[in-house]
């Protein structure tokens, strides 16, 4: 990574204080929801690492000011992953029942979720999906008659996006699918939702270290590099006050 300087220079410390600051919200949360790591908790500070093969600092790695020891924050990761999100579910323009079509109708999430190049994100369903069914199904129903007005307008239904990722983290469905990953291992139980909300805390930096530190994630080939998901304007790290 250019521009993170490894020593005790000011422009390393500067961009791993935008990281941690950036995350801050997240281990306070942490603690409040029960994370189960307290003052007593927390070992001696310990020696920075090394950097890896590649020569990029991991999350482990990288170096920490004196009074932060690195095994600490990897054990905090390791407890946020397992709680779930309390989010609640975002106000859409219609309702969409993910149980009843998924048990009952049968559909699968591809079947309205798309993954266009350059597949970064998963996509809603355009209007012509619904109406391939609902052109002749519940069209009695008032929330049908509002997806036809939209189908009939050219309108895309402007649907909320339930899982939002944080500014500055570089993310790839297509990646993570190809590699073999399902959509409820990270969206959790969603045939069973009547309403859509984020069940999971997946877009936490927490839930996505609790897969890349595995020694056997994707069999060994999973990044852990901070330049994985975090990549900055002309690849530098941001310096404190831009």
């Amino acid at each position: 990574m250019r521009g993170s300087g490894r020593g005790n220079g000011a422009t390393a410390w500067a961009g791993q204080s935008a990281i941690l600051v950036a995350f801050a919200g997240l281990f306070v949360g942490a603690l409040f929801l029960g994370a189960g790591v307290s003052a007593q908790d927390r070992p001696p500070p310990a020696a920075a690492g090394q950097a890896d093969a590649a020569g990029e600092e991991t999350l482990a790695d990288m170096q920490y000011p004196d009074d932060i020891d690195p095994a600490w924050f990897n054990k905090l990761f390791q407890q946020v992953a397992l709680n779930p999100s309390v989010a609640a579910a975002p106000e859409q323009p219609l309702p969409f029942n993910h149980e009843w079509h998924v048990t009952e109708v049968g559909l699968d999430c591809t079947n309205c979720h798309t993954n266009p190049d350059p597949g970064r994100l998963m996509t809603f369903p355009d209007t012509q999906t619904c109406m391939d069914c609902h052109s002749d199904i519940a069209t009695d129903k008032e929330p049908i008659q509002r997806l036809t007005q939209y189908h009939d307008n050219q309108q895309s239904v402007p649907w909320v996006r339930v899982y939002q990722l944080l500014p500055g983290v570089n993310w790839s469905h297509r990646t993570h699918v190809d590699a073999g990953v399902g959509c409820l291992n990270c969206h959790g139980p969603v045939p069973e939702l009547e309403q859509m909300r984020e069940v999971t805390a997946v877009t936490a930096m927490a839930s996505c270290q609790s897969c890349h530190q595995q020694q056997d994630a994707q069999n060994g080939t999973a990044l852990n590099t901070c330049a994985t998901c975090h990549t900055w304007p002309d690849d530098k790290w941001i310096e404190v006050g831009q």
